[in-house]
């Protein structure tokens, strides 16, 4: 950042407005400061993972003969890579002039604002993973054809009088259809469950942070 946070504190929670003891004072801004930094440090390098891991997959996903799973998975995890490296830069954009906990409770607003943004996109990344791993293994070739029209050959000549709906029995079509629906409608609470896991201690001490905080400032 172009302002360090410390300083932010320094310029903004020790104004006038702010009647806090200055040892109480620090050490909050001491608390701030690793909450933030962590935060923002922990976010960059999942974010360099993600795309790290896209390449590896679509590497991979060659080797073993299951490409358009690894096209798809590449394409999603860069576009989701990408928006949220806009996100992050949005962070940059905080007004810094304000008060220390002004800055402190806009931060946590842009966060809000990270998991509404995730939580929507999860809604079709969560379904469209699944559609990669369907067509990546139906696509895989398997001695001169591929593994979906092998399995379905099979499965046809087993129970040859299964309905089909573009060659594939509808019953697979119906369950694929319902796999993908529960995605769409549970992909944000995936989404906000995974990102409990990964920085679910660093929102709690930044809640209660605040939570110190807004107590402090109602007693002045």
């Amino acid at each position: 950042m172009e302002k360090s946070i410390e300083n932010i504190w320094k310029e903004g929670f020790l104004k006038s407005d702010a009647l806090i003891a200055p040892k109480v004072n620090n050490l909050y801004n001491q608390k701030s400061i690793h909450i933030i930094d962590k935060f923002t440090r922990m976010f960059k390098i999942n974010l360099i993972a993600i795309v790290a891991f896209s390449f590896i997959f679509l590497g991979l996903s060659y080797f073993v003969g299951i490409p358009v799973m690894g096209a798809i998975f590449f394409v999603v995890l860069n576009a989701m890579a990408f928006v949220n490296k806009g996100l992050l830069q949005g962070l940059q954009k905080i007004d810094k002039g304000v008060s220390s906990y002004h800055y402190l409770k806009t931060f946590n607003e842009w966060i809000q604002q990270l998991l509404s943004v995730n939580k929507k996109m999860s809604r079709f990344i969560y379904p469209i993973i699944f559609l990669s791993l369907i067509l990546g293994f139906y696509f895989k070739d398997a001695e001169g054809i591929f593994l979906g029209e092998r399995l379905l050959s099979k499965i046809l000549t087993d129970f040859p009088d299964l309905s089909l709906i573009f060659g594939i029995p509808v019953v697979a079509v119906l369950a694929i259809l319902l796999i993908i629906g529960i995605l769409a409608y549970l992909g944000d609470k995936i989404y906000e469950w995974d990102f409990k896991i990964v920085y679910g201690r660093v929102m709690k001490k930044l809640d209660e942070l605040l939570g110190d905080l807004e107590s402090l400032r109602d007693e002045k």
